[in-house]
């Protein structure tokens, strides 16, 4: 080991005073022995006194078990090798598990990660280690509690089973207290997202900071530069594996003194910070009504955790309007992104598949992998994520108690149609257009600038935690339902739809027409061709637009072509290349973007967007009324030219 790997291994940042007690309880009580280590001597007595007064109940009253092990365990460095990829993207590291399978691949990547973080965030902090349950986490959990354990982590965090949507990530960084007192300061999240899971499908690996949001971009770069230079990572290999299935505590003696891996419950802590967001009473009301039904389907996700407990326990809807609720490592063999392509049962219930119901629920809604992306549908209606942010910040303020005294501001994602824009403008709020990644709202959060905000990709969430919420999502339509609805709900008189809601915002602050063309898995060097001959495009838009008119000559002509580039109003800092922009005379958008969340190849996302204001032309069919800009948005980027696709994979 080098000199300057010891100093990091072996410093002591914390400037803390060393305190360890025994309690020893007598036979109405288990034995028990607590060490307690690391305690900052201003707060010393409040933790001391807090722990004693806990522990002096019977043990059989406790809400957990304590599991000690008088096991001493030893910290290792293991010598390894660099690996080439190992750059996170706007989601974290996403790779075939086969790829994290490979000997020291996610032991590298997890040493990175505590390489680029401040020695205060490592030593003697309090990490959360859980995810959706896909394929390789239980072995992911087991290697990173024991490398925690060798880069002198206090305390590892793992939700029972390892089940934590990254939404309830979030809340237990920012809500959750210990039986001990302590409080995390940040998480890896073992998660894909909306990818496929499986032994041959997708695995992932994100860090979350303090604030409960994705690590920023200076934390990621960081980890990229550590990942390509690293030559050992430490690691307690003689700490047994955890039994994550049972809640409790098990405590280990180490180099530094104790180390406790605690399992905890997954929904206790989310569905707490819902209902102090949420008016339960109300949106039971509507659950509970016979002239209301429902249907939620988790895709076989993570969310399948929570949706038993909030949707029927807590808000009485019957068990039946649950759909795909138990989480798999594989998904069920499904892909669980919450689209149309993919939602097939969903969709087919809410009586749009090619086979649909003959009587629809009046609400659905599905989630994706980790619980932090929503798909809202109405009878025989689907909303655009677009559409759903705006909705949803125009009703707030009546509808959702959280936000009673006003929003602070709103945000979308650069790809996002625009009709978050005419709320904000109406409504007179700030207003912030920001790169695709969660990331980017943190800074405005945190500083008290934004409360609502989402992006198309089927993201929606507010300033109750740092990460989008699928769940969060679903109750604020439930909620607005339930306000709209709350003098309807008994007599003869008919419940006001989702459709009538979107229909009656339309008519309002106009219809911004709206699709989004994938084309997945794309080899890479056509899909960087592809970009770069659209940049080429930008240079000249008098050519540019002859190009379209002979393409499509009713569409309007290019006024802006541009890379979009964000300056954070917060930090200052700067995000260049976000996305290719072609913006039109009548408001219309083209934009083109590679995405950062496949594991294979690339991803080209097509986003086709017109802003239609005439209340009598908002109901056209959005495929319809989009066929010129679609026409124009394939043939210019000569989509077949450079990929070989004659046809997108999804059409959002």
């Amino acid at each position: 080991m080098d000199s300057d790997q010891t100093n990091r291994v072996d410093r002591d940042g914390m400037n803390c005073t060393n305190y360890t007690e025994s309690i020893r309880e007598f036979s109405e009580y288990s034995d028990l022995s607590i060490n307690i280590s690391f305690i900052r001597p201003i707060n010393s007595r409040v933790r001391i006194f807090s722990l004693t007064l806990f522990l002096s109940l019977p043990f059989s009253s406790l809400p957990f078990s304590l599991r000690r092990s008088t096991m001493a365990f030893t910290v290792t460095s293991k010598q390894t090798n660099p690996f080439e990829g190992q750059k996170p993207g706007t989601s974290g590291l996403r790779k075939k598990v086969t790829v994290f399978q490979q000997p020291n691949y996610l032991h590298n990547f997890v040493q990175a990660t505590f390489y680029a973080l401040s020695v205060d965030r490592v030593h003697g902090a309090t990490l959360v280690v859980s995810g959706d349950g896909r394929y390789f986490s239980k072995e992911a959990i087991q290697i990173i509690i024991k490398m925690a354990a060798g880069n002198h982590v206090r305390r590892v965090w793992v939700a029972q089973n390892g089940l934590l949507s990254t939404p309830a990530v979030s809340a237990v960084i920012r809500e959750r207290v210990g039986h001990d007192g302590a409080k995390a300061t940040g998480a890896f999240i073992l998660t894909a997202s909306h990818n496929p899971g499986g032994p041959h499908e997708d695995f992932g690996i994100k860090y979350n900071m303090e604030n409960g949001g994705p690590a920023p971009e200076s934390v990621t770069n960081q980890i990229f530069i550590h990942t390509t230079t690293i030559k050992e990572y430490f690691i307690a290999e003689d700490i047994p594996d955890v039994d994550i299935s049972k809640i409790g505590v098990t405590s280990f003696t180490g180099p530094r003194g104790q180390f406790d891996v605690e399992v905890f419950d997954s929904t206790t802590d989310y569905i707490k910070l819902m209902k102090s967001i949420f008016d339960f009473g109300l949106i039971k009301k509507l659950l509970t009504s016979p002239k209301f039904s429902f249907c939620y389907d988790a895709l076989h996700g993570v969310a399948g955790a929570y949706a038993h407990k909030i949707f029927v326990e807590e808000l009485g809807a019957d068990e039946s309007s649950l759909i795909n609720c138990v989480p798999k490592e594989d998904f069920g063999g499904g892909h669980p992104d919450p689209n149309l392509t993919y939602a097939k049962e969903l969709v087919a219930r809410m009586g749009l598949g090619k086979s649909p119901a003959s009587d629809p629920p009046e609400f659905g809604a599905a989630a994706d992998g980790d619980a932090d992306r929503n798909m809202v549908l109405g009878k025989r209606f689907f909303v655009t994520p677009s559409d759903s942010v705006a909705i949803i910040a125009a009703n707030a303020v009546e509808a959702i108690p959280y936000f009673a005294s006003g929003l602070k501001g709103v945000a979308r994602s650069m790809p996002t149609s625009a009709a978050l824009d005419v709320v904000a403008k109406a409504l007179g709020l700030k207003f912030f257009e920001v790169p695709t990644g969660w990331k980017f709202f943190g800074n405005l959060m945190d500083a008290g600038m934004c409360s609502i905000c989402g992006e198309e990709s089927f993201g929606t969430g507010s300033d109750h935690i740092r990460e989008k919420d699928g769940i969060w999502a679903v109750l604020a339509w439930l909620s607005i339902l339930a306000f709209k609805n709350k003098d309807r709900l008994q007599g003869d008189e008919k419940l006001i739809s989702v459709e009538e809601i979107v229909l009656n915002h339309w008519s309002t602050y106009g219809r911004h027409y709206y699709t989004r063309y994938d084309y997945e898995n794309v080899e890479s060097a056509g899909a960087n061709e592809l970009m770069a001959n659209l940049v080429k495009l930008q240079y000249d838009l008098g050519e540019l637009n002859v190009l379209i008119r002979k393409i499509r000559p009713e569409v309007s002509f290019v006024i802006k072509a541009d890379e979009f580039e964000y300056k954070d109003p917060v930090d200052g800092s700067i995000s260049s290349k976000q996305g290719i922009r072609f913006i039109f005379n009548d408001g219309s958008r083209l934009i083109y973007r590679l995405s950062g969340t496949g594991s294979v190849g690339a991803t080209i996302r097509v986003y086709i967007e017109q802003y239609e204001k005439d209340p009598t032309k908002t109901g056209r069919d959005s495929q319809e009324a989009l066929a010129p800009l679609v026409d124009v948005a394939i043939k210019m980027s000569k989509m077949e030219q450079f990929t070989g696709r004659t046809a997108p994979t999804v059409i959002t």
